[in-house]
């Protein structure tokens, strides 16, 4: 029996009196109600919701906001950085944040302590279009994950682009 507790004792006739079922029933009606009034994925008040924001330095911001915007095609706002919506087509569902150790060679030939990864809707189309602005293409890879390819930036950031398998997200 899943829950004898429940069922009326020797000392109670079948059925027992309303009080008695009552009594027994509680426990399981109390659990149930504070189960069905939090949902059970809830985080309370003060927490992450998602980026915010990427701020870096930069030798000569303006040059560098306007090669993003001429080469890479980033719309910059009027205040001189980018607004980019989570929301857009074919954009993944997440953004990845990971650390990786001191001694990594991963953002090489990048000097710089982070790198940026871009997803794109078409790579070859994107890295057609970055090679005839004359920009050189360190690698390209295909993943389980998506299609990449590396690129650097003016400053010497190392600037990842992705095309996710479709319904991929990163890992």
């Amino acid at each position: 029996m899943k829950y004898p507790h429940l069922l009326p004792t020797r000392s109670e006739p079948k059925g027992g009196n309303a009080v008695t079922d009552i009594r027994r029933v509680m426990p399981i009606l109390a659990l149930c109600a504070s189960l069905a009034a939090t949902p059970l994925s809830a985080n309370p008040p003060g927490h992450i919701t998602g980026v915010g924001g990427i701020f870096f330095k930069s030798k000569d911001p303006k040059a560098l906001m306007a090669w993003y915007r001429d080469v890479l095609g980033i719309k910059i706002e009027p205040w001189g950085g980018a607004a980019m919506r989570y929301d857009a087509p074919s954009h993944p569902p997440v953004v990845t944040l990971n650390a990786f150790k001191q001694t990594t060679h991963y953002m090489d030939p990048s000097t710089r302590e982070f790198m940026l990864d871009f997803a794109v809707d078409d790579l070859t189309a994107f890295l057609d279009r970055l090679r005839a602005k004359g920009v050189a293409v360190l690698k390209r890879e295909n993943s389980p994950d998506g299609d990449f390819a590396w690129i650097v930036d003016p400053d010497g950031t190392k600037i990842e682009l992705w095309q996710p398998k479709t319904g991929a997200a990163p890992k």
